[in-house]
């Protein structure tokens, strides 16, 4: 059965990066009181929010799990707006969509806080032209 294979095998790879990004959620809404809602219009705000951290100039280390967090949430929008699936390899962790391309919204957390990428653009790019189930 397709759907007990997916329910089955989904939790081992996403599970860390699902905790990520309910992580973020929690910590933008008690912290920044910033309300993300797995949309992608919420990813305008997170790519700010990183634009703003990066203003700040802080040491990579001090903000690294807030980007993993970051990344993490965008991956989970991508997730649920295409029914993409987590795929992890040791501690690298991307996101396939039923296309089959392979996404990395982790890493684009770190390119944003190098003035170099936008989540919202790698989540319009990954759910362009996919299906919602």
């Amino acid at each position: 059965m397709t759907t007990t294979t997916h329910q089955e095998t989904r939790p081992h790879a996403a599970a860390k990066p699902v905790r990520w990004a309910a992580d973020a959620v929690a910590t933008m809404r008690e912290g920044a009181r910033l309300r993300l809602d797995y949309s992608a219009q919420s990813l305008w705000r997170v790519d700010r929010m990183i634009e703003d951290l990066r203003r700040e100039e802080p040491p990579y280390a001090a903000v690294e799990s807030v980007l993993r967090g970051l990344g993490a949430y965008a991956g989970e929008v991508i997730v649920r707006q295409t029914a993409a699936e987590w795929w992890a390899t040791g501690a690298d962790h991307w996101v396939r969509t039923p296309d089959g391309r392979m996404w990395d919204p982790l890493e684009e957390a770190c390119r944003c806080f190098a003035g170099q990428g936008s989540l919202r653009l790698l989540c319009r790019d990954a759910t362009a032209g996919a299906h919602t189930p």
